[in-house]
């Protein structure tokens, strides 16, 4: 064969044989980049736990600031985990290490990208992760990271946080943080889908993951206000209640602005840092939830948390909220503001 023919023929075998390997399904191995000293911070004891609850993807400085110096006991230093469910479409690849690494008391920063429900189980991500003193869930896909339940990363988070440590994250990251997580596993659901049909095919929910102290009956919504997101949580605090999903026929929804930031500390006591956070609870069965008819629920009990507000989950508070309705899937005017009733006037 002449060499000009040979060597076309090579071509287009190679050229076939990389197409048959693009069409191969991929799944990446997990990846790790650590920041900081190479070597972990020790210490006998530590003084969290603490929580960061956050609207949107990233670090919020503020609350994580507290959050370290309340782990470290104001001195030392610690070391963080970020745990996310797939690499940043552009820019840094670490950008929460990024920030997290430019505020005092950090030893070290690592992110894990962890692409596969069997990474859950990765010996080399659980010790760093045990080896931790707070993990954050980055933004991305709650889906992929309710799939590690049941794997021993839950474990580990927990063993963090037993040990004095913390968690916490943001957008995805935040709804996992509660012990109802809206998995978003069917699609993501606006507010007009969930009133109209509170059983949409988009409103699945992951319970039993982690359940953090005072935190009980909680699911977190992402993204609030930017997404106009007061309906769809109010259908979620329907469902857990018609479901059965939370205790004592009551749930709270938490939903965070973007740039907002709640920080949980170990009594219970929350502080809401950078923009406004909502609290959601419904405290009775639905007038009606059914599949394919849109929400019925009236009187919504809404505290709205400005920067700076506390808001007691260890002691929840039977005043300072005002509320709203949804009939026939229409919701009341002015979701996102209201007079608080006094704790002269209002029920229980």
């Amino acid at each position: 064969m002449p060499r000009h023919s040979a060597t076309a023929a090579t071509v287009a075998l190679l050229s076939l044989t990389g197409m048959l390997v693009s069409t191969a399904p991929a799944q990446a191995a997990a990846d790790r980049i650590r920041l900081g000293s190479a070597s972990d911070a020790h210490r006998a004891a530590w003084s969290g736990p603490a929580f960061t609850m956050n609207g949107a993807g990233s670090v919020v400085a503020a609350s994580m600031t507290r959050a370290v110096d309340t782990i470290r006991g104001g001195s030392g230093s610690l070391d963080v985990v970020v745990l996310a469910g797939s690499a940043p479409s552009s820019g840094s690849t670490t950008p929460e290490c990024d920030a997290v690494m430019k505020l005092a008391g950090i030893n070290s920063c690592t992110t894990w990208t962890l692409t596969r429900a069997a990474d859950g189980n990765n010996t080399r991500v659980n010790t760093d992760i045990r080896n931790a003193e707070f993990v954050y869930f980055a933004g991305g896909d709650q889906c992929r990271y309710v799939r590690w339940k049941g794997t021993a990363l839950e474990a580990s988070v927990e063993s963090v946080v037993a040990k004095g440590g913390g968690a916490g994250g943001g957008s995805a990251g935040h709804h996992v943080s509660s012990p109802v997580v809206y998995d978003a596993c069917g699609g993501s659901a606006t507010s007009a889908d969930a009133l109209a049909d509170p059983y949409d095919r988009a409103l699945t929910f992951t319970t039993g993951m982690f359940d953090w102290p005072h935190y009980a009956g909680v699911v977190n919504d992402s993204h609030f206000r930017d997404r106009d997101r007061m309906g769809r949580t109010m259908t979620f605090v329907a469902r857990a209640v018609k479901d059965g999903l939370t205790p004592g026929g009551r749930a709270w929804g938490v939903g965070v602005n973007e740039g907002g930031s709640l920080f949980i500390d170990s009594r219970g006591l929350a502080t809401q840092y950078g923009a406004d956070a909502y609290v959601v609870l419904g405290d009775h069965q639905p007038e009606r939830a059914l599949a394919g008819k849109p929400l019925t629920f009236t009187d919504y009990k809404i505290w709205r948390l400005a920067p700076g507000t506390t808001f007691d989950f260890a002691d929840r508070p039977a005043c300072g909220y005002y509320r709203r309705s949804v009939i026939d899937g229409v919701p009341d005017a002015d979701l996102y503001n209201g007079t608080p009733e006094s704790c002269a006037t209002s029920g229980s």
